[in-house]
């Protein structure tokens, strides 16, 4: 940050009462003291985050400076804002939250000491503090004494802009300025928009020291076997990356650099919607004291989660440090991918549970990343929608797509790791109709794909989409693998699955100057 807005931020956390780096329980205390959260049944705090239960894209901006003018991919997901409109609302921001009791993380972006970033994140919030005390890398008392901070995230949930004043969309606001090293967020108390926006700084930063950010799932064998996971929110990335048979790497944000692959942040932000501790007993013994459950449902006199109930929204989550996972990597590093899983959540119901794919048609599908959006996961979407999110990450990537899909086809060749597409979707018919595949098949998928199982497995090919899908899998019945035969109408299936492989056709004409081989490793439209 340069030193004129250092200094007055300075002057700000001098004027009122601001906590520096608390520990968790006085960050727990003070959440409950000033009535922004109340405790559970098992420990954790609970918090809600009111109007907004999601991200907010249409809100997040990024200043448009000479220094990065002409790198940003710019449009509806990067979207410009002036200098001076961003000053205005800083300075408004600031005298805002000028001698308010204010909380401070001082901490880290990135479990790799040569590649990560040294973050302050300043809170108006204590539970909100205490959210990025446990969803970044928390530093030692030690690094403390030197921590100079490269990039600082300021958080003022009662803060609304005004739009005709500020140039924002709505009162709410995520904007990222790279010459100050700043980010402001008002207008919302959704948590995530913090971890999110130096997920897309570390997204800018990683690949100018040639790393490869990457919106993904990490975990690693008893042989030292990693596998990376790849979808967007609700996609199955922390579910299936919390095998009780292999130490979790991290659950979101990793950077693969010449070292191998780290974890950018130092905590879990799952889902909870409808947990349990039969299926996923990893993240229900996770939720103690020192974890923040977010919009989940709680009874007032009990205080016991009802996880099933999605009155306030389907996007209930719950954060805590990564090491409450047995077995956990700490610090979150390994070395190179041997497998890489995509996720997706189909709501057509017609692509493969798991088929292999080449080098091109890896290119092809992390460019195309086809997902739906799920219910909650973003402000105004209420059931499943069908996207193509680029890189599974479009939200986050400041960068053009081609700069991430080039690393990842280089690094695959590099390291031979084999690419799996995984639906964790529906099955035998769309959203509505038929159902959200069965999670013991996915994981019986999944764990024979990372074990090498699947690497010499017979295969037949999908004719409209061009995928090569295994004959069997152990633990999955074989009429599950081919998704038409799970359809009771089968010229319904064969119109839909048409209707997707048109979209992805039509979804991939956006990205020029494409290498032809990977053009038409895509699925055939007619």
């Amino acid at each position: 940050m340069d030193t004129k807005l250092s200094l007055e931020v300075n002057e700000v956390l001098a004027a009122g009462k601001t906590h520096f780096n608390l520990s968790v329980p006085q960050l727990v205390e003070a959440a409950i003291r000033k009535g922004e959260a109340t405790l559970t049944e098992s420990g954790a705090l609970r918090a809600e985050t009111g109007k907004y239960t999601g991200r907010s894209p249409k809100d997040k901006f990024i200043v448009d400076e000479p220094s990065v003018h002409d790198k940003i991919a710019w449009g509806s997901v990067n979207q410009p804002i002036d200098a001076a409109k961003f000053d205005k609302l800083y300075q408004d921001v600031l005298e805002y939250l000028n001698g308010k009791e204010l909380f401070v993380f001082d901490g880290f972006a990135g479990a790799n000491e040569t590649y990560r970033l040294p973050i302050r994140v300043i809170n108006e919030y204590a539970w909100h503090n205490l959210f990025v005390h446990q969803l970044f890398v928390r530093p030692t008392q030690e690094e403390l004494k030197s921590h100079v901070a490269g990039f600082t995230v300021i958080a003022a949930p009662g803060f609304e802009a005004r739009p005709s004043v500020h140039g924002t969309n709505s009162e709410t606001f995520i904007i990222v300025s790279f010459s100050k090293k700043t980010v402001i967020i008002g207008g919302t108390k959704y948590a995530g928009e913090m971890k999110k926006s130096i997920f897309s700084v570390m997204n800018y930063l990683l690949p100018e020291r040639q790393v490869m950010p990457m919106h993904c799932s990490s975990n690693v064998g008893e042989k030292g076997d990693v596998a990376l996971f790849f979808g967007l929110s609700g996609t199955g990335k922390t579910t299936l990356s919390a095998d009780p048979a292999r130490r979790l790497i991290g659950d979101d944000e990793h950077g693969w650099s010449d070292l191998g692959v780290f974890n950018i942040e130092g905590g879990c932000y799952a889902k909870c919607i409808n947990l349990s501790e039969e299926k996923e007993p990893q993240i229900w013994n996770a939720i103690r004291f020192g974890s923040v459950l977010e919009n989940v449902v709680v009874d007032e006199q009990t205080r016991i989660p009802d996880y099933d109930n999605g009155s306030l929204t389907e996007n209930t989550r719950a954060a805590y440090p990564v090491d409450f996972i047995p077995g956990a990597m700490i610090p979150g590093e390994a070395g190179h991918p041997q497998v890489i899983v995509f996720l997706t959540a189909d709501a057509f119901g017609v692509l493969p549970p798991i088929s292999k794919l080449t080098k091109e048609q890896a290119m092809y599908h992390f460019l195309s990343g086809y997902t739906s959006k799920l219910a909650g996961t973003e402000r105004g979407v209420t059931e499943p929608e069908a996207t193509f999110s680029t890189c599974f990450g479009a939200p986050f990537l400041p960068l053009q797509p081609s700069v991430y899909a080039e690393m990842l086809g280089e690094n695959i060749s590099k390291h031979n790791a084999q690419v799996y597409l995984v639906n964790t979707g529906w099955s035998g018919g769309p959203y509505g109709i038929g159902k959200r595949m069965n999670l013991n098949y996915t994981r019986a998928m999944v764990t024979a794909a990372v074990n090498g199982s699947l690497k010499e497995a017979e295969y037949v090919n999908d004719p409209i989409f061009g995928l090569a899908v295994p004959q069997a899998v152990e633990g999955v019945p074989s009429e599950v693998l081919l998704p038409r035969n799970t359809w009771e109408n089968k010229e319904a299936y064969d119109q839909k699955a048409k209707e997707l492989a048109s979209r992805f056709v039509k979804n991939f004409t956006k990205f020029e100057g494409v290498a032809k081989e990977i053009a038409e490793a895509g699925p055939k439209a007619e």
